[in-house]
């Protein structure tokens, strides 16, 4: 283990990739989903990611937004949304146990 991994380990700092998997799939700046329901907010890309596949998988439409670029580790304010009235159903299924 050399130096560089000391640190990384005793300040948690460049665990994650400096491009993370799955910016293609995130919509920034788009205003096209605005009026989408915000089912809830996430700081990191791989969870908003998880998350939405759980929706997707059970045949719900479901998008990950972002309205500013995230930093290089794919941390930042997103939001995982559902079209204009399905927040409740949406919800109720990431609820589950």
């Amino acid at each position: 283990m050399g130096i560089g991994d000391k640190f990384r380990e005793l300040f948690g700092v460049g665990e994650d990739s400096l491009h993370p998997d799955g910016l293609a799939e995130l919509k920034i700046g788009d205003p096209s989903y605005d009026d989408w329901d915000v089912v809830r907010d996430f700081e990191d890309l791989k969870t908003a990611r998880a998350w939405r596949q759980q929706l997707t998988d059970a045949g719900h439409q479901a998008v990950i937004t972002s309205d500013h670029p995230l930093n290089e580790y794919g941390r930042g304010d997103i939001a995982l949304r559902v079209p204009s009235g399905e927040w409740s159903e949406a919800n109720e299924l990431l609820d589950e146990p």
